[in-house]
């Protein structure tokens, strides 16, 4: 490891989704050497693609300096759990289903050095409960990155009740050299963010269903009046309907009854309306 930086010269992202793909691209940008892994061949060109696009767009917008292709060297993809030997971090993206994510942070810890650290990028799920699966839970805590990875300012620093206190001060200096604010919280269903986001959404999701007010007036409300970047149904349409049902049906079964999905944003998850990434939720997207 670099004397001057606390994040590893190399670190591994397990899942080259948005979410994942957005990670790798902060670390890259840090001078971290990255390789992400993927289930097949073509997730992994994709998650690739995904990568240098966003890199490439970064440096089009003037966000940093740099040349491209000594950005993208430092960039690999991977179907192979091995790669991620010799890294001294490997962040875990993969969707939000607990026996997923135990299984495959288990994996990855298999192909780890005993001094690497390992984390989640779970939105939601118990970080306590993930490191009950690993030989060692000290090295291990979540890292709540927000969508999109590289324009977002936060990243969430949430400690299991096994996270080592080294871990948590390295932690939060990896969010910093990405250029992020760490906010750190103790493991709790829907951690700050996700807990408070989501209520608001699901408020807003049945003002739509009681006929209250449309999509855009109650975003409109929001965004003029209380300083939204952006109002909570159109971030739902951002985040994904089905990845926001996901957490409320979770959050619901641990906190009780305020959480629970209106039916109305499970009509739509079940006609696929699922926000930008369909084309259609409480609005409209083109490509």
């Amino acid at each position: 490891m670099s004397s001057q930086r606390a994040i590893p010269d190399r670190v591994g992202v397990l899942g080259g989704g948005r979410m994942g793909a957005g990670v790798a691209h902060g670390f890259v940008l840090t001078g971290a050497t990255v390789v992400v892994v993927e289930r097949d061949e073509q997730s992994a060109e994709a998650a690739r693609e995904r990568v240098e696009s966003s890199l490439a767009r970064s440096l089009e917008r003037g966000v940093f300096d740099g040349n491209l292709d000594e950005l993208t060297r430092r960039l690999s993809v991977s179907t192979d759990y091995e790669s991620f030997a010799g890294c001294g971090l490997v962040v875990e993206a993969v969707p939000e289903d607990m026996d997923l994510k135990t299984a495959a942070l288990a994996a990855v810890e298999g192909q780890l050095d005993d001094d690497a650290w390992l984390a989640s990028n779970t939105s939601s799920l118990s970080v306590t409960e993930l490191a009950g699966a690993l030989r060692r839970p000290g090295r291990f805590c979540g890292l709540h990155f927000f969508n999109p990875v590289p324009a977002s300012l936060l990243v969430e620093v949430v400690l299991a009740k096994t996270t080592s206190a080294k871990l948590a001060g390295l932690a939060r200096r990896w969010v910093t050299e990405l250029g992020k604010t760490p906010v750190v919280v103790n493991d709790a269903p829907g951690f700050a963010s996700s807990r408070l986001g989501v209520v608001i959404a699901l408020e807003a999701i049945r003002m739509v269903e009681q006929g209250v007010a449309s999509a855009e007036d109650i975003d409109a409300a929001m965004v003029l009046g209380y300083k939204f970047p952006v109002g909570p149904l159109r971030l739902t349409d951002i985040v994904g309907l089905d990845v926001r049902l996901g957490i409320a049906e979770y959050l619901h079964s641990t906190l009780g009854e305020r959480f629970a999905p209106p039916q109305l944003m499970r009509d739509m998850v079940a006609r696929g309306e699922l926000g930008r990434k369909s084309g259609k939720g409480f609005y409209h997207w083109n490509n």
